[in-house]
């Protein structure tokens, strides 16, 4: 394969700073800590390090408002201790993805400060700010973390944009003086050698309020293709954009190469398969693993050769996988292992979210006072004002809430798993004795060394990042079945998804000439008749 790029064959993983690892007792992770455990990393096999935010931040939306883009988080160390995690990252082959977020900034940020001093300010045009219509809101633009868009300032009689949280008021890229801000900046990321940007919320920074259009705006492809142009397009590195609202042809606009815009999107279509139709990510229903299927084979198939994909269950804003899909009781093994293999034999670039690797699970909570995420707390408030019942809304909070994925990583039997000597700054999941890293480590069939085994099956069979996918259709719902196929070579993915075992009988398959990996003591597979435990994924190679 020609013009390939070293993010083909990668395999990222994602440290949300705060809950990895403390080194100083504080309770709050930071870069030392991450520093101390690459050697980790370096066994689990990865290409690079998705870095959630570690920019100054007063910490309204832990760390994904920053007040400054050239400075780290106090409580995470210093730029010294950055310089040296991108240096000891490099000498084990892991780039470090930087977490950009330059849709809005903090309202503590200096550019804010001074737009706040009056309308004939030099920044004041660095964010989006209108009069008031009919002496309220100027139009019904809302905050994905509830309430209206609009914050009334009271200094100058205008209403300010945030898309967030009131403290995180949106840029206004549409002024080229920011363009440029966020060029430079970005630029002096990579000229410290980062190896790529994980992008926030990128796809609503061609944002048009008063037509009140948010995604996929008329001029952000020409931002993106204008940022890449003046900052990473001269260097080999990673981009991926967060864009909830992508179908797989626009992820095309995106990530087509000869668009020269980004290496890959974050695509959400399968993430929002147990939310109500219309309704928001607390309104629950079953997974449809039909839907499930037909969602990830389209992303497979659609993006062709003219995009590339990201393959995800997990980040720090989603509940982790093996409790809201899987099973976390019985079958937690197994489910977590069959969500891995199902994923990392995908065609794109696999994610693994901390904590994933070892089958972490959700910490379901009780009471609000428990939650620390913004988004829970006032989805909570509202919710309670608007009539429902506290019970309902604390089970959407236990299925949905972001807290789930932030608890802290578990590294050993040791008190606050290994994390902290200090008070954590979110609760420990009690079932840290069990499921730790060390734990992990010392078992051969963990949930680790699944994962490690599928890192290795990607750099070694080129079939895994390259080969076509096909849906294997009519099988019973509970199975997820797919061929991989490249140069004459063909594998077949087979996932039960159920808790209960499955029979099957599919003689047109063939004979297997190899069993790859599985999550169950099996080495051999006859489709003639075969008997799927719950849970149960393997990879055959066909005759």
């Amino acid at each position: 394969m020609n013009n390939t790029k070293w993010w083909q064959t990668a395999v990222i993983y994602q440290v949300y700073p705060r809950s990895f690892q403390d080194s100083d007792g504080d309770g709050i992770g930071d870069l030392r800590g991450m520093i101390n455990r690459l050697d980790y990393l370096e066994q689990l096999g990865i290409t690079a390090i998705w870095l959630s935010p570690v920019y100054k931040s007063p910490n309204d939306d832990n760390g994904y408002d920053i007040s400054d883009y050239r400075d780290i988080m106090t409580e995470f160390g210093t730029m010294a201790d950055m310089d040296e995690l991108i240096e000891k990252a490099k000498l084990r082959n892991i780039r470090i993805i930087m977490d950009l977020v330059v849709n809005h900034t903090s309202d503590e940020h200096p550019w804010f400060i001074e737009a706040r001093q009056g309308n004939d300010n030099p920044y004041r045009d660095y964010y989006i700010w209108r009069d008031p219509v009919n002496g309220g809101v100027p139009n019904s633009l809302r905050s994905t973390f509830s309430g209206s868009a609009w914050e009334y300032d009271e200094a100058s009689g205008q209403y300010f944009l945030h898309l967030f949280s009131r403290r995180q008021p949106d840029l206004n890229w549409e002024n080229p003086k920011v363009r440029q801000e966020v060029w430079d900046m970005m630029n002096f990321w990579l000229d410290k050698g980062v190896g790529g940007f994980r992008m926030d919320v990128i796809d609503l920074v061609g944002k048009i309020p008063d037509q009140e259009i948010t995604g996929n705006g008329p001029k952000l492809h020409e931002y993106l293709q204008e940022m890449h142009r003046e900052t990473f397009g001269k260097h080999d590195v990673l981009t991926v954009g967060e864009t909830w609202g992508a179908t797989p042809e626009v992820a095309k606009l995106y990530s087509n190469p000869d668009r020269k815009e980004l290496s890959m999107v974050f695509q959400f279509e399968h993430i929002g398969l147990d939310q109500q139709e219309g309704k928001d990510k607390w309104d629950l229903k079953p997974l449809s693993v039909n839907e499930l299927k037909q969602v990830l084979a389209k992303w497979q198939i659609e993006l062709g050769h003219e995009g590339w994909n990201s393959l995800f269950w997990n980040n720090h804003d989603l509940p982790r996988i093996v409790s809201r899909w899987g099973d976390d009781g019985k079958y937690r093994v197994e489910s977590a292992k069959m969500f891995a293999i199902l994923l990392h034999l995908m065609k794109g670039t696999p994610y693994i979210y901390q904590g994933e690797e070892i089958g972490m699970t959700n910490y379901p909570i009780e009471d609000i006072s428990e939650a620390q995420d913004i988004e829970t707390i006032n989805m909570y408030h509202e919710r309670l004002a608007q009539g429902y019942a506290k019970e309902d809304i604390i089970t959407s909070i236990n299925a949905k809430g972001r807290d789930n994925a932030r608890t802290p990583m578990q590294w050993d039997a040791t008190p606050n798993a290994g994390f902290t000597t200090g008070q954590p700054w979110l609760h420990v999941n009690p079932n840290y004795a069990e499921i730790n890293v060390e734990a992990n480590l010392a078992d051969p069939d963990s949930v680790f060394h699944c994962y490690r085994k599928l890192i290795e099956l990607r750099k070694n069979n080129p079939i895994v990042v390259w080969g076509d996918f096909e849906l294997v259709e009519d099988v019973p719902e509970e199975l997820f079945m797919y061929y991989r196929r490249y140069k004459g070579e063909t594998w077949l993915v087979t996932a039960n998804f159920s808790p209960a075992p499955i029979t099957l009988e599919m003689p047109e398959i063939g004979s297997v000439s190899e069993f790859i990996i599985g999550n169950y003591a099996r080495d051999a597979a006859d489709f003639q008749q075969l008997q799927l435990q719950p849970y149960e994924a393997f990879v055959t190679k066909l005759a």
